[in-house]
């Protein structure tokens, strides 16, 4: 497995997991799969461009993008302590084989390396256990919950905030 930072000639490998990502989990992402849809390649290729403070991290088993985790930083003086993570996803076939952690361990050894980070936060669609399992296990703790936050087909998705020191 080969973990590193997409960038815009991976579009053609991220675009499908990505689509396939918002599918199946339509609770999970605030993204929304007809809007992903009808993105316009080039701009969608763009976004993918890394940046110190915003990076989006492929894995790649046998050159085949299996699972994706993305770091957002604020440029704003007074938030730039912390970090956003998310677009965590990895395709079923590839689940509970040390992708999911191989992307976590890669992502916060990434931001511990960037000055001034002090902490990561990311949300988890309350219900999805095994994922919250996951950042539990990764060092995240609960922050509290935000009701009502994702609405898809006329449900409402709960989602839990976590965060995870880097300073002490």
């Amino acid at each position: 497995m080969q973990i590193r930072k997409l960038n815009g000639d991976d579009i053609a490998a991220y675009h499908p997991l990505r689509l396939q990502a918002l599918r199946e989990h339509p609770e999970a992402f605030s993204s929304d799969y007809e809007d992903e849809l009808r993105r316009d390649p080039v701009e969608a290729a763009q976004r993918l461009q890394p940046s110190p403070d915003r990076f989006l991290l492929g894995a790649w088993v046998d050159g085949a993008l299996v699972g994706t985790l993305g770091l957002n930083r604020s440029p704003g003086r007074k938030v730039r302590h912390r970090a956003g993570l998310g677009a965590m996803y990895v395709a079923p076939a590839f689940r509970r084989q040390g992708v999911g952690q191989a992307l976590i361990a890669a992502v916060i050894r990434h931001a511990r390396a960037l000055p001034d980070l002090e902490e990561l936060v990311l949300a988890v669609t309350v219900g999805n256990e095994p994922a919250r399992r996951f950042y539990l296990a990764a060092g995240f703790v609960p922050s509290y919950v935000e009701p009502r936050y994702i609405k898809h087909d006329g449900c409402y998705y709960d989602i839990e905030w976590m965060s995870l020191r880097l300073m002490t």
